[in-house]
């Protein structure tokens, strides 16, 4: 009987093995393979580390790579200070019963999270234009039009511009995903405690907060994830060149200049996948020390 229910178990899932495998597997091992080779007299030709030492060791290719790392850990940075306090805020102002019209709140947050990249990257480009864009009008009804600066056309500001754009897009996933912790609480636990005494933010703060840190942990990992995986918006508000002088640069928009070209610029698929291959490696580093961090922290609270 084991045996058959095993078989059983291997059979259907076999499919989505076969297609996890075709479009997830097979592309990352090629893209490692193409990593060591170089085109050279129209063949391809075995080099080993060269990409890699070219990619680290020449300053042309390592100061483009540092700078879109950089800018890659700085929107990062933004997300997880911004983005995901302001999710959980809002969990847990939509999680209390007595709110009104809770749902409605919910799907006006969440709306901006199934827009397209292209919509929104055009929309606020428009909005935060200097010349035809609504915000100095909005910023100057309120008093406050000396505040109003060209946000995407300057260096310093357009990166932190861009990442702020990403969170309200996506301040609704994190919402969500605590807005279920919360609720999945039992009721017990939370009249326990007001028995206690521990009602309203202390409710919040001593109960139901240790018990949702996993979700949290959940959530950083995916921000982790998708900020090294961000290209959409970036792409579609400044370009490929990531302007304004490459400082809203990241790995995604390096990757797609150097596999595809771009321009004058000729595309090379061995530099483009050793970029990719150092990425999947950041971003699988970041994740196990992330987990361990969260392991051992977990484990600290419970003993």
């Amino acid at each position: 009987m084991a045996s058959k229910s095993r078989l059983h178990i291997a059979v259907f899932l076999a499919p989505a093995v076969l297609v996890y495998t075709a479009v997830m597997i097979w592309p990352l091992f090629n893209t490692l393979r193409l990593a060591l080779y170089t085109s050279g007299d129209g063949a391809r030709v075995f080099s080993g580390l060269t990409n890699f030492a070219t990619l680290f060791g020449d300053p042309r290719w390592s100061a483009s790579f540092w700078n879109a790392l950089g800018n890659n850990f700085w929107f990062f940075i933004v997300h997880m200070l911004v983005q995901n306090p302001i999710g959980v805020a809002l969990a847990a102002i939509l999680s209390h019963p007595r709110l009104r019209f809770a749902a409605l709140y919910r799907s006006a947050i969440f709306i901006p999270t199934i827009l397209s990249f292209v919509i929104v990257g055009f929309a606020w480009k428009l909005i935060l234009s200097p010349i035809w864009g609504i915000a100095p009008g909005m910023l100057d009804a309120v008093g406050l039009k000396s505040l109003f600066a060209p946000w995407l056309g300057r260096e310093e500001y357009a990166l932190t511009t861009l990442a702020l754009i990403s969170v309200w897009q996506f301040v609704g996933i994190p919402m969500m995903l605590i807005y279920a912790a919360l609720l999945s609480i039992p009721e017990e636990v939370l009249e326990a405690g007001e028995i206690d005494g521990i009602t309203g933010a202390a409710a919040f703060w001593k109960i139901k907060l240790p018990l949702i840190l996993p979700s949290i942990g959940i959530i950083s990992i995916l921000t982790f994830v998708g900020n090294f995986n961000a290209f959409d918006l970036i792409y579609a508000a400044q370009g490929a060149l990531a302007g304004p002088d490459y400082s809203t640069d990241i790995l995604g928009t390096f990757l797609y200049r150097t596999f595809f070209g771009f321009q004058l610029q000729l595309g090379d698929p061995h530099m483009g996948s050793a970029i990719a291959t150092a990425m999947f490696a950041i971003i699988l580093a970041g994740v196990c020390i992330y987990l361990f961090a969260i392991q051992t922290r977990m484990r600290r609270y419970q003993f």
